[in-house]
């Protein structure tokens, strides 16, 4: 194929490459001296390790013929990619692999359709890809990104791999497409307002992107959020010890995101809120050994669907938020919950943790929204399905003394004397025990003060006991009060007797209607 004008001369090293691509072989740039290598330090290169960006480009959009039998493709090491490299709308099928290379501009797949792409080890100062296809492994392992990744609504039918790799927000420096600044001097936050920058910066924006494979981000190291947001990882996501400073509110946004498993784990740390609001993931969400600092909301996983949440985190600063998420097993410990945490509307199938009910009771009471029924009925639900039901009664009496605290002057009052009384139904042995005390002391009193016979002329025999008791009562079953009097003070005590005894039993109609009520669904 005849070569197009800018290519007449090329340079040796780039005629290397030229002359390797059509059989896929390597073209290795490296003197072997680790220092010299690094692509941290390849603006020292000089041009016998420079490769024009446009001739690459060209290689890959078909300006030299595969050899028979061979397979093409773009396999160069430790060379400087001068100029961007823009493949953008382009159909790409040779797989591109770069290792330890020096890219001081933009590597723009946007809307590109292409197979493998692999940037190892490289330093870069922004990659492109929104929209594109990438059929087969996108990887970045161990490379440098100054100005971020975007990889909104991009497709990857392999892997993606960020392992190890370092990304800065482009927030922190030149605007996209003004390259006349240096990359390593950040603006301040004076010039990045007059350049109407966003209030988050986000090292990856990633939102829509779909990963057929797994994401592999562990050992990620960012000056700047991810931002997932409606994101597709059918071979899960895992972030194992990566720390992520969100420049922004946010660390992690990942609202929507669906996944087989997303695990923020094993040394993970964010600063920044971790939001994964209305998630759906089919496997395991951890937070095992995870670290969360924030102001306000540090792990934001309200309305989830979950099979497992392990939040065994190593420290949360901020607050939990819960909050109308379905949880199939929620493995968790008393001590990762912060002060407050969101609860209302949370469901989960089983509890695993070593917990007590009065550390469960007290992680209720964490809640900032105050009183909430549905956390304390979930919990009770639980605890009865496990065949704990004194724990469960435990709970639902909780409940009542919280609601208590909710209701003005009369409800408070009320509520207090059932409490008092029959623990709102749940511990009727409390009724028992004041009949018992007061049958006690009428009987002792009546016994020492007998009452006066109301009809003289009727034989009747007094008994302290059976008239305590027939006083208690609320309808008169034994026939004594209508048959004697009480004298002085022991009028007072009889009336007491007639009241206590009705209060006890609307205390033990209520608290019954209130235990025997068909629980609310969780």
């Amino acid at each position: 194929m005849r070569r197009s004008r800018p290519f007449w001369r090329l340079s040796p090293a780039e005629r290397q490459v030229w002359d390797a691509y059509p059989t896929g072989a390597w073209v290795d740039l490296r003197t072997g001296d680790r220092e010299r290598d690094d692509p941290a330090n390849g603006e020292s290169w000089g041009a016998e390790r420079t490769i024009r960006a446009e001739v690459l480009t060209a290689l890959l959009l078909g300006a030299r013929e595969p050899e028979p039998g061979r397979t093409p493709g773009l396999r160069l090491a430790g060379a400087t990619v001068a100029g961007p490299l823009d493949l953008s709308d382009a159909q790409v099928t040779a797989k591109v692999h770069l290792l330890n290379c020096h890219l001081p501009d933009i590597v723009d797949l946007t809307d590109a359709t292409t197979r493998g792409v692999r940037l190892r080890g490289c330093d870069i100062l922004r990659v492109r890809g929104a929209r594109s296809k990438i059929d087969g492994l996108f990887e970045l392992d161990g490379s440098t990104v100054h100005r971020g990744i975007r990889l909104d609504n991009a497709h990857i039918t392999g892997q993606f791999r960020l392992s190890h790799a370092k990304i800065t927000a482009p927030q922190q420096h030149d605007p996209p497409g003004n390259h006349s600044q240096d990359i390593r001097k950040p603006y301040s936050k004076a010039e990045m307002k007059e350049r109407g920058y966003v209030k988050d910066g986000w090292a990856l924006w990633a939102g829509g992107m779909t990963v057929d494979g797994g994401a592999f981000l562990r050992g990620l190291r960012t000056e700047g959020g991810l931002r997932l947001i409606g994101a597709r990882f059918n071979g899960g996501l895992y972030l194992r010890d990566a720390v992520i400073k969100g420049i922004g509110e946010h660390a992690v946004n990942a609202d929507h995101l669906q996944a087989t498993a997303a695990e923020f784990h094993s040394g993970f740390t964010a600063d920044g809120t971790v939001r994964l609001r209305g998630a759906r993931i089919t496997g395991v969400l951890s937070f095992d050994d995870a670290t969360v600092r924030a102001t306000g909301r540090a792990l934001h996983l309200s309305h989830m669907q979950v099979d497992e949440l392990i939040l065994t985190t190593a420290g949360v600063t901020g607050e939990v938020n819960l909050a109308y998420s379905r949880i199939g097993v929620l493995l968790d410990r008393p001590d990762v919950y912060p002060e407050h945490v969101h609860l209302n509307g949370l469901s989960y199938e089983s509890l695993r943790g070593d917990w007590t009910p009065t550390q469960r009771l007290d992680w209720l009471a964490r809640d900032p929204e105050g009183y909430r029924p549905q956390p304390y009925e979930q919990l009770a639900t639980w605890y009865r399905r496990i065949g704990h039901e004194p724990d469960a009664r435990r709970v639902l009496l909780a409940k009542q003394r919280a609601r208590r605290r909710s209701l003005r002057l009369p409800g408070r009052g009320w509520g207090r004397l059932l409490d008092l009384m029959v623990g709102y139904g749940y511990r009727p042995w409390l009724a028992g025990a004041w009949a018992g005390l007061l049958l006690a002391t009428g009987t002792a009193v009546f016994s020492m003060h007998n009452p006066v016979q109301i009809d003289p002329e009727e034989t009747r025999s007094f008994n302290a006991f059976v008239y305590t008791l027939d006083l208690l009562v609320p309808v008169s079953v034994f026939e004594q009060r209508a048959a004697w009097e009480p004298v002085g003070w022991t009028q007072w005590l009889a009336n007491a007797l007639i009241v206590a005894g009705w209060i006890l039993a609307t205390a033990l109609i209520a608290g019954a209607a209130r235990v025997l009520r068909p629980p609310s669904a969780p």
